[in-house]
């Protein structure tokens, strides 16, 4: 690591930014490395500022914020061979957890000089944008289709930042208790060339092991090793069935629950089922890494060997 550029994302969900952060860029200038600290106020800054680090002549660039900040910032950073490094300042820093980099950015900054540079696959969705055009993403985390991602397009992520991850989850029960689920089409392959089809309330492809908090591991054999997408797919509209699982997860038990499938695919289609006469079309809205994108149709593929990530030692 010698050119460092930092995208710091003002918004996140940390208090004291400002001071924490100049620590760790004290500790990442203390190991010798140039910096240079650029403030993204929006998703499209991130990624912009992201690739300009890359054509600037950087080897790394620090993601300063949550799972969204290091969504947004992969966007510039997938395909070439500048690292992404993090800075967790977020409410949940899913990613940090699972990597096991520390939660105070000081302490984070000192992993990411003294740690090592490994290649990991990205998934990758395509999806229909708000404004009716086609779209496409990266993603890290996770990515959702049908119930969680209307939650997040009906959850204000000011609540988040402003009363924490307890308020947002209690937001975010009420709302799934009155959601109406909407089934859509899916059609994916295991990579031995045989297609498989469902229909589908929920799409949950999951790249990571460990969420940290009180998730910990929501979908047993997924890592960011895996060059598969590990998916739960829900066939059910019961809302015990969602339970079971969840809960199964939070205690560490893995229980068989009628109507959700665990499943490792190489590529996902999702389309809404076709229209009825007198039916009105109906949205089912699509997420990735937490961040709300749009809706179906949709497709999820992996990309190998996309990203450098520095990882602790």
């Amino acid at each position: 690591m010698r050119k460092a550029t930092i995208l710091f994302n003002p918004n996140s969900g940390r208090p004291r930014r400002d001071r924490e952060l100049n620590h760790a860029i004290g500790v990442i200038q203390s190991a010798g490395v140039h910096t240079e600290l650029t403030i993204c106020r929006s998703s499209q800054e991130a990624t912009d500022n992201a690739r300009c680090a890359v054509a600037g002549g950087s080897d790394t660039v620090f993601a300063c914020g949550g799972d969204g900040t290091i969504h947004d910032v992969i966007q510039g950073l997938a395909g070439t061979p500048v690292a992404l490094a993090i800075l967790p300042f977020g409410t949940a820093n899913a990613l940090a957890h699972d990597l096991g980099i520390p939660l105070r950015p000081s302490a984070a900054a000192q992993a990411a000089v003294d740690g090592r540079v490994r290649r990991i696959h990205l998934g990758r969705i395509e999806y229909e944008d708000f404004n009716g055009k086609s779209a496409a993403r990266y993603f890290t985390v996770a990515a959702g289709i049908g119930v969680d991602a209307h939650l997040f397009y009906k959850l204000n992520s000011q609540v988040k930042n402003r009363s924490g991850m307890a308020a947002y989850y209690f937001k975010a029960w009420q709302l799934w208790a009155t959601y109406r689920m909407h089934r859509f089409e899916v059609e994916y392959s295991n990579g031995t060339g045989h297609k498989e089809r469902a229909l589908l309330t929920e799409l949950l492809a999951v790249r990571i092991r460990f969420f940290g908090n009180i998730l910990r591991e929501l979908v047993p054999g997924a890592s960011l090793e895996c060059s598969d997408l590990r998916a739960v797919m829900c066939r059910t509209a019961s809302r015990n069935a969602y339970l079971q699982y969840v809960a199964g997860r939070l205690i560490g038990r893995e229980w068989n629950i009628d109507g959700i499938d665990l499943v490792s695919c190489s590529e996902v289609v999702c389309k809404l089922p076709e229209k009825t006469e007198g039916h009105k079309e109906e949205r089912v809205y699509v997420e990735a890494d937490g961040e709300l994108l749009g809706r179906l149709p949709a497709r999820m593929t992996m990309h190998s060997d996309a990203l450098s990530l520095v990882v602790p030692a």
